[in-house]
């Protein structure tokens, strides 16, 4: 995940009074690549998967975009934890993408260097049950069934390459928390146009079992169209629903306006106002329920 890792780890040691990633590094080689271990999985851990799927598979239809509904249900996932191998040779021959098992938050540049060549990472453990509607970190449950369905999309799986090249050019420019800003508002909390409403494609609130509804129902957060210096100036909550969703009409959209360079952008950024995440500017329109 790309995140600006100082605010997460604040977030982290409010949250546990450590501030210390979980995940067994120990075994992780230089890409911080790990085994899965799948025989590993208890069969309480597969039981609560299953019940963690369940509930969100219940709540994706209306809600979810189609083609994350059509890819999950081809994993063929909810019985239990996955075996990535098996994932990473069907994901292959749809969009030459693999996955990649790691024991949790990796550096920035290794995480760019992940998808800039079509390796996304997955967290190899599972949260507790008391963690069941709330996780601060990540884990192979929203890694893999937030993520891993929309890497079957031609167009979005390039998307997510180019997004890792940016990452790769943005580390020397200083340009981390714009990019950063970009992914999490449009990656993991990102909703698209259809025909039939708005939909969610962010794998933070398909995850969710409750932003996934918030997201698309309640009166309070700002819907905006996606706009790249917009979402790039806009702080974003870690630890709460969102305050302000940005909307795409469709993933070449996303494809498209993330092509240019960033690098002027970055620099023109560094002279503007950082937004606060409920800002809502003059002329914009919100296109929440009426």
């Amino acid at each position: 995940m790309a995140i600006d890792q100082a605010d997460f780890l604040r977030t982290l040691a409010e949250k546990s009074g450590s501030g210390q990633l979980r995940g067994d590094y120990a075994s992780a080689d230089r890409h911080y690549v790990v085994a899965q271990n799948w025989a590993d999985y208890t069969p309480a851990q597969h039981a609560l998967w299953r019940k963690l799927y369940q509930r969100q598979a219940k709540l994706l239809p209306g809600r979810a975009c189609d083609v994350f509904i059509e890819s999950l249900r081809e994993l063929d996932a909810a019985d239990g934890i996955p075996r990535f191998e098996r994932t990473s040779e069907l994901l292959y021959k749809a969009t030459r993408w693999r996955l990649m098992a790691v024991p949790g938050l990796v550096p920035d540049q290794t995480f760019f260097e992940h998808l800039a060549n079509r390796r996304f990472p997955v967290t190899v453990w599972l949260r507790e049950p008391h963690e069941f509607d709330y996780i601060v970190e990540p884990d192979v449950f929203h890694d893999f069934f937030g993520h891993v369905p929309l890497l079957f999309n031609p167009v979005f799986a390039d998307h997510l390459q180019e997004y890792g090249k940016g990452g790769l050019k943005a580390l020397p420019l200083d340009g981390l928390q714009y990019l950063a800003r970009l992914y999490w508002y449009t990656v993991e909390f990102g909703l698209i146009q259809s025909p039939q409403g708005l939909r969610v494609y962010g794998a933070g609130i398909l995850s969710s079992g409750g932003e996934i509804e918030y997201c698309l129902t309640s009166p309070k957060p700002n819907r905006i169209a996606l706009d790249i210096e917009r979402v790039m100036r806009t702080r974003y909550k870690i630890d709460a629903y969102q305050e302000t969703y940005f909307v795409i009409r469709d993933f070449q959209q996303l494809f498209n306006d993330t092509a240019p360079d960033f690098a002027p952008i970055y620099a023109k950024l560094k002279t503007l106002s950082t937004l606060s995440a409920d800002c809502l500017l003059p002329g914009e329109r919100n296109l929440g329920p009426d």
